[in-house]
């Protein structure tokens, strides 16, 4: 089986040929879809679309801006956006001085991200609220899979991988670590790929790196960090989301959160209209995740705004869509809590 590319409004145009059905992906989950995909689709064929892409930066910058100013929600919706911020994150801990100790609080905390009494003032004490998955280092995934095993709890485990910050590490350690965390029980793999290849413009180099993580990941998700705050532009950007989605990565993340710069509006913008347009002339379904520098309640409401805007609501869910964050939570729990407050006193 092959694949061909052609040129669609100064657009990439992904298109099987005819003998490839979408039929035959019916009812395959998204992760087994990216992995089908990264095997029958090959970017040798044609790039020239590369040269091609344009971004206007202006314009998205004034489209971040005017999603910054719309106003905040309150109240009740205000308590269910929270809500859903919390089921949607990778609660993280990603430090040097990571120890099993603090891995089981974060893992405790993943269990019972909001307080009862809050959860009990909103009627979702019932509901089994938990955060979307724990986030750690390759050494410390065990320690989370044992910690939540024994608290009788199903959140997956994702670790980071594949040279993870800098991604500075020949392709076949990085291709050992992924196994590794997958053996040791990480149902989720964040790799992060060579910017190097971003900025010399080695797209099918980056292609094939990206494509055998993602044959090393197995059975595990595949998140794909792009680092874009070290990509140069946003037309980078675009180039990049593109290639990790051909080359089979289940969601697309802005950052490793050790960047100067880490998840922004208008990358993110940049990022949804390439998940768009994928899903527009593949079918697949993508998801997305911002990280690093999301602390606030208001921020995390901002980027589900930004998804429900630009993708859906459909991908306003775990399957998805993730938010990366180490502190968000302390946050959103005072902010559902003055929700609480200003419901009793209406009352």
């Amino acid at each position: 089986m092959k694949a061909q590319y052609a040129l669609r409004r100064t657009k990439i145009n992904l298109q099987l040929l005819s003998e490839v059905s979408h039929s035959t992906l019916k009812g395959h989950r998204n992760r087994l879809e990216a992995f089908f995909f990264s095997f029958f689709f090959s970017p040798t064929s044609d790039l020239g679309w590369i040269s091609k892409v344009y971004v206007n930066p202006p314009a998205v910058v004034r489209h971040a801006e005017q999603i910054q100013k719309w106003r905040t929600v309150k109240g009740n919706w205000q308590a269910a956006w929270l809500l859903k911020a919390v089921t949607c994150i990778d609660l993280t801990t990603l430090s040097g001085d990571d120890t099993p100790s603090n891995v089981h609080r974060l893992c405790f905390k993943a269990k019972h991200p909001i307080r009862e009494d809050l959860l009990k003032a909103m009627d979702m004490h019932d509901k089994g609220i938990t955060v979307a998955a724990v986030c750690v280092y390759p050494a410390r995934v065990t320690d989370a899979v044992n910690t939540l095993k024994a608290a009788g709890c199903n959140i997956p485990v994702a670790s980071v991988a594949a040279g993870f910050p800098s991604g500075q590490t020949p392709l076949e350690t990085k291709l050992a670590e992924i196994r590794l965390a997958v053996q040791y029980g990480a149902r989720e793999i964040d790799i992060v790929i060579s910017r190097s290849l971003v900025l010399s413009g080695q797209w099918e180099g980056l292609y094939e790196e990206i494509r055998q993580c993602r044959e090393a990941c197995g059975e595990a998700h595949m998140k794909t960090i792009l680092a874009t705050g070290e990509l140069g532009s946003l037309a980078n950007v675009y180039k990049a989301s593109m290639i990790a989605m051909m080359a089979g990565s289940d969601f697309i993340k802005t950052s490793t959160g050790k960047e100067v710069e880490n998840a922004i509006l208008p990358v993110g913008v940049v990022m949804m209209r390439a998940i768009k347009e994928f899903y527009w002339q593949t079918g697949f379904k993508v998801g997305f995740k911002p990280a690093g520098g999301i602390r606030t309640a208001k921020e995390a409401i901002t980027w589900l705004m930004l998804v429900k805007e630009e993708l859906g609501v459909e991908w306003l869910k775990p399957e998805l869509f993730r938010l990366g964050a180490s502190s968000l939570l302390e946050d959103i729990e005072k902010q559902a809590g003055h929700c609480v407050s200003w419901q009793t006193n209406r009352v």
